[in-house]
């Protein structure tokens, strides 16, 4: 499961790295070319609501089975692409498969952890969402150099092969299918808020002429949250649930959590820009220098569980958010003759900061929600987490823009950093204020 997850997460963010030579191979104008990211991002994030229907209607090995090799297949369609236009729908087709593999894959591993062990599986389902944001610059930079852009895609085909060949064998049968009614309307509603939020952030990112528009959409894609949140609540039979948003544990992760994921989201593709805009490196170099990020997060590890043991899960979580917020801002003191060992050691105790609150939400968030009811918030989880991914990038680049027209370009970038470290405020106070014996029941 850990290994579809990482599929996902690296391919959301390798293909920063290879648009420009996507642009020269297929005649494509710079900037239409983030649109291969934020299709993937706004179709996932349309479609993550089925997954808990889908999953329930043809057994969860199955819909991860058939997603996984959906993935794998339009992979191969994303290498082969003659056109732009063909990848695009590849890439939309791409983001459906993932938009059921990603949360059928949590799913799977949430149905058969106990409480007491979330911990332990926390850490197995964190690493594929830090590893891969993590080490795509460097990947992405080696691979564009050294071999095509082709490859970035190909990258994905024998990862899935061997995670269905052997998840076929390791993953048991699911028989008990349930035949619930389709929420239609409540699938329309929410495909159409979260879609408007994700296309109005990624038309902000076109220039200030756009922003109006932008923030129209964005305001009415808030608004419609409210009519779903209604809709699920009086509804029958919803496509989810949304009362496990009752239990404080798993709220908090909801909240202070998509905080923390615009963070992740944002600052390898932030410091990677960066290093390559205002220092003038090269791709392959700067990727060196956030692959420590990834370091952090690996190093962090061995020690996770006996932090987490000795001071519980608060404190460990305002160690963890603390330490995200003071190494992200920084960077912005990082300048061109500044040392390569402190760039490196801001990246690395980010990487490790984000890999100890990641690990505290994800252990934390399920643990006091029954296991009968764990689908309908995974599906929920997973929604709010896909459209703070797709707006880490958006968000961090109208930042950097809008401040851009007050102030050199150089300096509206030190701020972006600057703004990543104050996002970290709002999850600090909401864990603050949380009991002494808050995540108790999944140590």
């Amino acid at each position: 499961m850990a290994s579809s997850l990482f599929m996902q997460f690296l391919d959301a963010t390798i293909l920063t790295t290879a648009l420009p030579y996507i642009g020269k191979s297929l005649d494509v104008p710079t900037n239409s070319l983030s649109l291969t990211v934020s299709i993937y991002f706004i179709t996932m994030a349309i479609f993550i609501p089925l997954s808990g229907w889908i999953a329930k209607r043809i057994g969860k090995k199955n819909a991860w089975m058939l997603a996984t090799s959906l993935f794998v297949l339009s992979s191969l369609g994303d290498a082969v692409a003659p056109t732009f236009s063909f990848l695009l729908i590849s890439r939309f087709v791409q983001g459906f498969a993932g938009s059921l593999m990603t949360p059928t894959a949590r799913l799977i591993m949430l149905e058969k952890t106990p409480s007491n062990q979330l911990l332990k599986m926390a850490n197995y389902l964190v690493w594929p969402a830090l590893i891969a944001p993590a080490i795509a610059p460097m990947l992405g930079g080696f691979i564009v150099k050294y071999l095509s852009w082709q490859w970035i895609f190909l990258l994905n085909i024998p990862i899935g092969l061997i995670a269905v060949i052997i998840g076929n064998k390791l993953i048991e049968k699911d028989d008990n299918k349930i035949r619930s009614k389709f929420d239609l309307l409540g699938f329309i509603e929410i495909a159409m808020s979260s879609g408007l939020i994700l296309i109005g952030a990624e038309i902000a990112t076109y220039g200030k002429y756009l922003w109006t528009l932008s923030s129209i959409l964005v305001i009415i894609g808030l608004l419609m949250i409210l009519l779903v949140g209604y809709h699920l609540s009086k509804t029958k039979e919803p496509l989810f649930e949304i009362k496990a948003l009752k239990v404080s544990s798993f709220r908090i992760y909801q909240t202070g959590g998509t905080f923390l994921w615009l963070s992740v989201g944002a600052l390898p593709y932030l410091l990677t820009i960066y290093l390559q805009t205002v220092f003038h490196w090269s791709a392959l170099t700067a990727g060196y220098y956030v692959i420590f990020v990834f370091i952090g997060n690996i190093g962090i590890k061995p020690f996770t569980n006996m932090i987490i043991k000795a001071i519980k899960y608060k404190w460990s979580l305002i160690l963890a958010l603390i330490t995200v917020a003071v190494s992200t801002a920084l960077i912005a003191l990082v300048r061109p003759n500044t040392s390569g060992i402190i760039i490196a050691l801001l990246a690395l105790l980010s990487g490790c900061g984000r890999s100890l609150a990641l690990t505290c939400y994800n252990a934390v968030t399920f643990s006091e929600i029954p296991m009968n009811e764990r689908n309908s918030a995974n599906t929920l989880s997973s929604v709010l987490q896909t459209m703070a991914q797709g707006l880490g990038v958006s968000l961090i680049s109208v930042i950097v823009s809008a401040l851009s027209t007050f102030v050199s370009v150089n300096i509206a970038y030190e701020y972006g950093f600057i703004f990543l470290g104050i996002l970290m405020i709002y999850p600090i106070i909401e864990v603050l204020i949380q009991p002494k014996d808050f995540g108790f029941k999944a140590l």
